[in-house]
């Protein structure tokens, strides 16, 4: 029988939620690692049966978890993440060096075809890949070496590589964002870093279209047109048709071009989601009214998606990790918000219904097509 697994991280603890392929209803398990933050919680394309998680407190620091069995049981892996070459630094708000600090790992990102490559992006910006099912880690130290690094500088929650696209097309070429900084492409398996932002423009940086200082946070492709991107940065939905060489806005008619997650249809590559905010100081809906919103032409035309969310009242936020794709025949959409609640539409977002809700803080949402 198939069905779908939602992996939910949360300020409290990890979620496993599970259906058939009706999705109409949820054995609910968690939470696994009570009390722990847990930043990102993914599977293994390859093998679902391996899920790894990032784990972390201020008092007993960053934890990586693997599971070889769905969530049930869990082992603690390989934590060492140093940064080689130290003291190097990078630039702080002010303008003043900083050293370059590990702090977590705020996203995990398995090899689409070996269970045991994993890729770590982490804060301070850095790119870690063990590939030996995260019992160690090394840097690809080629991104951080980059010449423009030491102008990097945090956005308001940390100088984080939040995001990690790998090219099912191309196992050597690699996608990461980082905010404060922007885009970077490696075509060697990350021996090379280029930066790939042009067309993107920032205001408050000093030349507003600089090749890089953007706050960018989060880009998604479809697995059928890998050369296809799409952006939610910091103001601006983006679109990319060369692989991030260039890129155009496609905000459109969007309530507001601030919000932090983007997500692709599974089998409709023109059919793309986006959670709008307020601003980046009322990190609410606007009007208070929870909506997503689709674009079946590949941006700039918008449709809001309403029917089963709150529509009065709502103040809550969806983080960058917090939205997810199934890929069932009617493709499922599912998405977590600060408020606890994890929503779930399985024909696409013209309905929603919530899964769970009075989670605690959800910081991320990813889903499992099991077979």
């Amino acid at each position: 029988m198939s069905g779908v697994r939602v992996l939910v991280g949360t300020r409290k603890g990890a979620f496993v939620l599970t259906s058939d392929e009706r999705r109409e209803r949820w054995d609910v398990r968690g939470p696994e690692f009570a009390g722990w933050e847990i930043y990102h919680l993914k599977g293994s394309p390859a093998d679902p049966d391996r899920l790894y998680a990032s784990q972390t407190t201020g008092w007993f620091g960053q934890l990586i978890q693997r599971s070889d069995d769905g969530g049930r049981t869990w082992e603690t892996m390989g934590n060492e993440f140093g940064y080689e070459g130290m003291p190097r630094t990078h630039q702080w708000y002010d303008g003043t060096p900083h050293p370059w600090e590990f702090a977590r790992v705020w996203h995990l990102e398995p090899s689409p075809t070996d269970p045991d490559t994993i890729y770590a992006g982490v804060e301070d910006a850095a790119l870690f890949r063990s590939v030996d099912g995260a019992k160690t880690w090394q840097e690809l130290p080629a991104l951080r070496d980059h010449d423009s690094a030491p102008s990097w500088q945090p956005g308001a929650g940390g100088m984080c590589l939040h995001t990690v696209v790998l090219d099912p097309s191309n196992p050597e070429r690699i996608f990461v964002a980082i905010s404060a900084a922007g885009v970077f492409r490696t075509d060697d398996a990350g021996k090379s870093w280029r930066p790939v932002n042009r067309g993107l423009h920032s205001e408050g940086l000093p030349d507003s279209e600089a090749e890089v200082g953007h706050c960018v946070h989060r880009i998604a492709m479809h697995r059928s047109r890998p050369e296809v991107m799409f952006m939610q940065k910091h103001w601006d939905v983006m679109r990319s048709d060369d692989a991030g060489e260039s890129w155009r806005e496609v905000s459109g008619n969007l309530p507001s071009d601030f919000g932090f997650p983007i997500e692709v249809h599974a089998h409709e590559p023109e059919t793309v989601y986006v959670v709008p905010i307020k601003s980046d100081s009322e990190h609410y809906p606007p009007d208070g009214r929870l909506r997503v919103y689709r674009s079946r032409t590949g941006g700039n035309e918008w449709e809001a998606l309403t029917e089963g969310l709150p529509q009065k009242d709502c103040y809550v936020n969806v983080l960058r990790d917090a939205m997810a794709v199934d890929s069932l025949e009617s493709c499922g959409v599912y998405f977590g918000t600060s408020g606890g609640q994890v929503y779930a539409s399985a024909d696409a977002g013209d309905t929603w219904a919530p899964i769970v809700r009075d989670l605690p803080a959800v910081m991320s949402v990813e889903v499992q097509t099991l077979a």
